[in-house]
């Protein structure tokens, strides 16, 4: 008799253990990967496309576990619409050109202000001294002129895009298109009364144009218009926010501007996808500022950037312009730890994993029941080849019979070498195999003397 082969062998068990290591290694390199976000980038002639351009360089050279993939545009209108209809993760906005249904902020890449300033004498320290003067603006951006449109209307003034030949008629406001270089010219020829601009009031930009107006004053002193109505303006235009530059920014000898200056700007913000899980908004945020350093010495711009102010939780995911709560997070220095962004996941494993391990005890229990039935089998095989041995003595059938018990013995000691086997069973059947290996050579001496009598009664007569 042969033992049935077991249907489950030991090639079977190593396939199983190395589906398992597969799966746990495919899982480790799921939460270890890279996460590649799409950011939309705006204006192409803003400093913007320089930034994000170190910031994912600075990504890559960190080996850090956020890449970027840049999508330019020439306009915050474009990259807007691109975080608007999911074609971006991320994306470069300005609120009060387009602001995205979906947007949420992480940063503040730079802070705008609308800067108009004059050579002292002129006369200019309030809007409505603009009236029948000629602004002279350096950067022809739709953004820019929209805000330098919507707050000469707020004083009753008319913006005319096109200077006129003559005269500026009454109660307008004339742009004169001029370059940086040809700004001194401009206000020595009378061409422009004023200069304005949009712009990060620390920038070099700024400074420069600043030192302008300064030298086109005969006592180096700079007007600058403030906003007095700055509170009711952002009433009126939500998406604005109140600017002040401070006194001495711009020189010190004399101080300029003199005192601080009151104004309106507009931010270029990093806005994300509100559906961004709150860790990778977070892990954004987070190396934006903590790779700064590197990032300046590629571009000026890294220096401007900041975190959004607010007060509470409350207030910075339910203010006009709303702050990603990973964002938050990282601000207030509540990222999720490993734990808690995977936890899901670890309960989820452990939870597989416990089920699987006793599927496998119970597996191995089972296998084992099954061995031990088998070599079972075997023995009470053995104790009836002992039982039959003992009342026959044929010797064609002993010899069947021991043939068995070898055929029987050999499967035992297969099986026994190829799978843990209790002691006891195994005892049992070396036990059963000597006695009925025993019994079979008894009854074959027993078989030979009966064919064979003994003749040692004496000689015959």
């Amino acid at each position: 008799m042969t033992l049935p082969g077991f249907t489950l062998r030991r090639e079977v068990v190593f396939l199983a253990l190395t589906v398992l290591l597969v799966l746990a290694a495919g899982i480790a390199y799921w939460v270890s990967r890279a996460t590649t976000l799409t950011i939309a980038v705006a204006p192409k002639d803003g400093t913007e496309p320089a930034l994000i351009k170190a910031y994912s360089d600075a990504l890559s050279a960190g080996r850090k576990e956020i890449r970027l993939k840049t999508l330019p545009f020439d306009d915050v209108n474009d990259s807007a619409a691109a975080l608007q209809d999911g074609r971006a993760d991320l994306a470069v906005v300005r609120p009060d050109v387009a602001l995205p249904g979906n947007g949420l902020t992480l940063a503040i890449l730079r802070d705008q202000a609308m800067i108009i300033a004059s050579p002292d004498g002129s006369g200019i320290t309030a809007f409505a001294d603009l009236d029948r003067k000629r602004l002279g603006i350096l950067a022809h951006r739709d953004a820019d002129q929209s805000l330098i449109k919507a707050l000469v209307e707020h004083y009753g003034l008319t913006l005319l895009e096109t200077a006129p030949e003559g005269p500026v008629p009454a109660r307008h406001v004339a742009l004169v298109q001029v370059t940086e270089a040809d700004l001194p010219a401009a206000f020595a020829r009378k061409r422009v009364d004023a200069v304005v601009s949009v712009i990060a009031p620390a920038a070099p930009t700024a400074l420069r144009i600043v030192g302008i107006v300064q030298a086109a004053s005969r006592n180096r002193k700079v007007a600058f218009i403030d906003v007095d109505d700055g509170p009711a303006i952002i009433e009126r235009m939500p998406r604005l926010q109140a600017v002040t530059i401070p006194a001495g920014l711009f020189g010190g000898s004399p101080k300029v501007p003199a005192e601080d200056v009151r104004t309106i700007g507009a931010s270029y913000r990093l806005m994300a996808r509100a559906s961004l899980s709150r860790s990778v908004a977070a892990d954004v945020t987070q190396h934006l500022f903590q790779l700064r350093t590197g990032m300046a010495a590629s571009t000026s711009a890294a220096d401007y950037m900041l975190a959004p102010s607010y007060e509470t939780t409350a207030a910075a995911t339910s203010a006009r312009l709303p702050i990603h709560p990973g964002a938050v997070d990282f601000y207030e220095r509540e990222q999720q730890g490993f734990v808690e962004r995977y936890e899901t996941w670890i309960y989820l494993v452990a939870f597989l994993g416990g089920g699987l391990g006793s599927a496998f005890a119970w597996i191995g229990q089972r296998l084992s029941r099954v061995r031990r039935e088998r070599i079972e089998e075997a023995t009470d095989r053995l104790l009836e080849i002992r039982a039959q041995a003992g009342s026959t003595t044929d010797p064609a059938r002993l010899d069947a019979l021991a043939g068995e018990i070898d055929d029987l013995a050999g499967d035992i000691a297969k099986h026994a070498l190829e799978r843990p086997t209790e002691a006891r069973t195994m005892s049992a059947a070396a036990i059963a195999i000597d006695a009925a290996r025993s019994t079979v050579k008894r009854a074959s001496v027993t078989g030979g003397l009966a064919a064979h009598p003994a003749t040692g009664a004496g000689p015959a007569a």
